[in-house]
């Protein structure tokens, strides 16, 4: 695709996000959009016997003809984007362009094109999100019996699987799928009500009709297929917008802590993760071994661009003076299609580092093996109380011989902690060797993870088959 570089371009008009998304937003489906709108009011008009049949099918004749530089070239005079188009279209329409518009505010357009954009682009997203649901469920499947070191307060601490944590990951999206299904549920447009929503001039107009302004109403919108407010004012309530950004705004901060983790998790202290990194990539343009979590940095950036919007539709919302000004119709153009844009990117990223994430068992083992059995000691804990000692009295033996220990896997030593502690006579008092011994595998001390982690992959299954099935 060809754009002219010697402009400004948004970073969104060519690198984040996908072609159909940016399609949905793109100024040629707005205008095709607009001309929806006003064919379904002409429908609508034309039910109502105010409107002939030769005029509604010339403005459906000419629908298609979009001529974004005449109507460019229209706006330098009027200052009025929706002016502009309607003239374009109404030279187009020798028949039918006298009705264009007949009885309606620019809003009644604008605002039912913004909702019907909108809900484009939460199905778009929607269909992204069950997508990488997906491929978390074949990777929390491979990996939920895969015993691993977690970690509280960035310290190590007892052992999970790895798919265990991922599932975290996977619950929170899963939630996110449910807030945004219902968002999509619940989008309504402004319907057609006029400059304060009074629907006054559809009154008049269909006097000595038998139709009511609120029937040509229920008509246009049913062609539109579009649910709507039952009270507006010039515009639809901006708290709609506001819900919109602020369900996306939580799906990034799924993400946002999934990717922070996966940095964590591929730092080479660490080392257990790695994503995908292809052979002529080049991680340092000054350091030539680098590989830096590019991918996960970029998800947490933009997620964090994704958290400030909401508070845009807040502003929008809460000083929207009255029946209406228009302090928020500049950054709208801007807020709603690259909230949007930058949720979708980085759903497509998160999507290919889970399906070509690098899981290094030696690392795992490694890190097991040099801090995983300090989580022994709350098992030998357990044990040494159930045998007769003073829980007191062993926390101290335990706590004493973990911290000697410590201080030798510091200096690069092997953890020392399973032969202090079996050379402990105060613990031998209560346990035998071999006991103690078994109770070091800390690889089999896992509890339940591994049958939740299965238990959610069923759910996101079950989840995202409901949802193929409603769309087939």
């Amino acid at each position: 695709m060809f754009y002219e570089s010697n402009t400004y371009l948004s970073p969104f008009t060519w690198r984040y996000g996908s072609q159909p998304m940016r399609q949905i937003w793109s100024e040629v489906h707005k205008r095709m959009l607009m001309r929806r709108v006003w064919i379904a009011l002409a429908t609508a008009q034309f039910n109502a016997g105010l409107v002939t049949q030769e005029q509604l099918a010339d403005l459906k004749r000419h629908q298609d003809e979009i001529d974004i530089d005449r109507a460019r070239e229209i706006e330098k005079d009027t200052r009025h984007d929706v002016v502009a188009e309607i003239r374009t279209y109404a030279e187009q329409c020798q028949v039918g362009g006298a009705i264009i518009h007949w009885g309606v505010t620019s809003a009644d357009i604008t605002d039912n094109v913004d909702v019907l954009r909108t809900r484009e682009a939460t199905r778009l997203l929607g269909a992204r999100l069950e997508e990488l649901l997906s491929a978390f469920a074949t990777l929390i499947e491979s990996t939920a019996e895969l015993p691993v070191l977690a970690f509280t307060h960035i310290q190590p601490a007892e052992p999970t699987t790895l798919g265990y944590r991922l599932s975290v990951y996977g619950q929170d999206l899963l939630e996110d799928l449910t807030t945004l299904q219902s968002i999509e549920e619940g989008i309504r447009g402004k319907g057609f009500k006029g400059a304060v929503g009074t629907q006054a001039t559809f009154v008049e107009m269909l006097e000595g009709t038998r139709v009511s302004a609120s029937e040509l109403e229920a008509d246009a919108m049913t062609i539109l297929d579009l649910a709507y407010y039952p009270i507006t004012t010039q515009i639809y309530p901006r708290r709609q917008d506001f819900d919109i950004l602020s369900t996306l705004a939580g799906m990034a901060a799924s993400l946002h802590k999934f990717a922070l983790d996966f940095r964590f998790m591929q730092s080479p202290a660490i080392g257990e993760w790695a994503e995908p990194f292809h052979q002529e990539q080049i991680g340092s343009s000054a350091m030539p071994f680098k590989r830096n979590p590019i991918i996960s940095e970029n998800i947490c950036s933009l997620a964090r661009y994704i958290a400030g919007l909401p508070a845009i539709a807040w502003d929008n919302a809460s000083q929207s003076i009255l029946e209406r000004s228009l302090d928020d119709s500049a950054n709208r153009r801007i807020v709603l299609a690259e909230a949007f844009l930058a949720a979708e990117e980085i759903l497509i990223q998160a999507e290919r580092i889970v399906e070509g994430m690098r899981v290094d068992k030696v690392a795992i083992a490694r890190n097991m093996q040099r801090y995983g059995v300090f989580s022994a000691t709350e098992r030998l804990l357990t044990a040494l109380v159930s045998a007769g000692a003073d829980r007191q009295e062993a926390h101290e033996w335990l706590r004493a011989a973990s911290v000697s220990a410590w201080e030798s896997v510091e200096q690069g030593d092997d953890n020392p902690l399973p032969e202090l502690l079996l050379s402990d006579k105060r613990i031998s008092r209560y346990l035998e060797d071999q006991q103690v011994r078994s109770l070091f595998s800390v690889g089999s001390y896992i509890g339940t993870a591994a049958d939740r982690a299965l238990g959610l992959v069923k759910r996101i299954r079950f989840r995202v088959s409901q949802q193929d099935s409603l769309t087939m």
